[in-house]
């Protein structure tokens, strides 16, 4: 996937100075042994961090490697000050590792107490007010070690893909779905940067798109070849690839200073009658190389996709929180993956996500906008969408919204989609997540938040949650456990 982060990390060693810096070396060269075992791409640091002047020399090292998220490891107690002085010039997502006490021999005369040296740490975090990343343990072996180290390169990853972002907007938000109307002020105290533009420019850019027909035959090219037998409207695709070469175009030229890029455009009902297509099939294109393209103009929405995609390193999409699930359509004894019927939901969307996240996907046309734009008969101007089943499997349900007070907050929420057919048109399926009931109630309504969510065909619920930490956001919502209530639930009611 193009559009995200390559993180380079480092394990920088730290050692006090009345401890032998030779531990610290010790314990991180173990640490690098077992990361070349597990094939994880992290760097060590020549320098082990003993004073300011050591800081420096690391800080220096740093960015003469491009390297752009750091592991401060303890080998022993560590200096506080240095260390933590080492972290505020670096800047960049950052977490700290303590190395446990190896076996009854290293007690004698080699004990590194840097489970002590932790604690000294997270109080000059607090002094310098930074945001660090700390595991749930953080005294860790050598293998251990390299298992935190992978969970915090997901976590880097969405990190430094929110504070290099720009989003697109490409017409007004909706007056029908207010709800995309969110404050754009958080977005740009994230470091996001938002370009709001009319849908008279992409208009004007599509069909200054159209002299550059050899181009537009190769994306028709591979689409005809990916759509391959599932393409009913051959005619329909240089259209489709005119659009996309407009968008592809504009991601090139106007990321400006941002490194990546969002998009989040206006899709009814004049698109249609403007363009004479829908831009569906395109957009899900995009989202599957990793640029998604957020419906309706939901700036947040594709902020959230992006992290979503950036935390799995995987095509993620967008989804209406949409319809209840009649009994009739679930197989008889379904196993409802630690959920209840009542936390059963539909997700769906017109036709915006990625091949291959469907079951058996196909190109077909919106039946809604058929009926408004086209009385409903023969689609022509609303074809252009990607239908089937959201594959069943592993899924995290999030979003990064703005309230209507500029604040930001959030949900995470892990479950799967099951493999039940929708019985419904559109790219949509069955979500089973345990406790969504409640869930919905005390905190999908009772927070404002809209009826879009980001979803990630993979559990990512704490690399996202960890991240959101780090970017400094405090209200995040995640389903609670039955026995534990949600602000102002009602304990009769349970």
């Amino acid at each position: 996937m193009i559009n995200q982060p390559k993180v380079k990390l480092a394990v920088v060693g730290v050692s006090r100075d009345c401890f032998p810096a030779t531990l610290t070396k010790k314990r991180v060269a173990a640490v690098m042994a077992e990361a070349k075992k597990a094939k994880l791409a992290v760097v060590d640091c020549p320098v082990t961090i003993e004073n300011e002047i050591d800081a420096m020399k690391a800080l220096e090292w740093a960015r003469k490697e491009g390297v752009n998220a750091c592991c401060m490891f303890l080998g022993n107690f560590g200096p506080e000050g240095p260390t933590t002085m080492f972290v505020q010039k670096f800047g960049g997502p950052t977490m700290v590792l303590a190395a446990k006490e190896e076996n009854r021999a290293v007690l004698k005369s080699d004990r590194g107490d840097a489970l002590c040296g932790v604690l000294n740490f997270s109080y000059n975090v607090g002094l310098r007010r930074l945001k660090v990343y700390i595991p749930e343990y953080p005294v860790v072996d050598a293998k251990g070690a390299v298992k935190e180290l992978k969970d915090f390169t997901d976590i880097a990853r969405v990190v430094l893909g929110i504070k290099n972002l720009k989003v697109f907007g490409f017409g007004p938000r909706p007056y029908d779905f207010l709800a995309c109307n969110a404050p754009i002020q958080p977005l740009f105290d994230l470091g996001v940067n938002v370009q709001e533009n009319s849908e008279l420019d992409l208009f004007e850019h599509f069909h200054k798109m159209a002299s550059r027909k050899a181009e537009i035959d190769a994306i028709a090219k591979d689409m005809k070849k990916e759509l391959g037998s599932k393409c009913p409207y051959p005619d329909l695709l240089p259209q489709l690839a005119q659009f996309e070469l407009a968008l592809m175009d504009w991601y090139e030229k106007q990321r400006g200073a941002s490194e990546f890029a969002v998009f989040a455009n206006k899709c009814w009902p004049a698109f249609q009658t403007s363009f004479h297509f829908v831009p569906c099939y395109v957009n899900s294109r995009l989202t599957g190389r990793g640029i998604p393209v957020a419906c309706e103009v939901d700036l947040y929405g594709a902020v959230s996709e992006y992290m979503v995609e950036c935390a799995t390193e995987k095509p993620a999409t967008l989804l209406d929180i949409n319809n209840s699930v009649p009994d009739d359509i679930l197989p008889k004894g379904i196993k409802l993956a630690g959920a209840e019927k009542r936390d059963l939901y539909m997700g769906f969307h017109c036709g915006n996500t990625c091949m291959s996240c469907l079951k058996r996907p196909s190109m077909k046309y919106q039946l809604i906008m058929n009926r408004g734009l086209e009385g409903g008969g023969k689609p022509v101007i609303s074809r252009g969408t990607m239908e089937g089943q959201l594959k069943p499997g592993a899924a995290t349900m999030f979003r990064l919204q703005s309230n209507s007070d500029s604040k930001l907050v959030s949900y995470i929420a892990e479950g799967s989609f099951l493999d039940v057919n929708p019985c419904s048109f559109g790219s949509l399926g069955v979500a089973a997540i345990p406790g969504f009931a409640r869930f919905y109630r005390h905190v999908l309504i009772q927070k404002r938040f809209p009826h879009h969510g980001a979803y990630g065909f993979d559990h990512a619920g704490k690399a996202l949650f960890e991240a959101l930490k780090l970017l400094g956001v405090d209200d995040i919502n995640t389903p609670k456990p039955a026995g534990e209530l949600y602000p102002g639930e009602n304990p009769f009611a349970v």
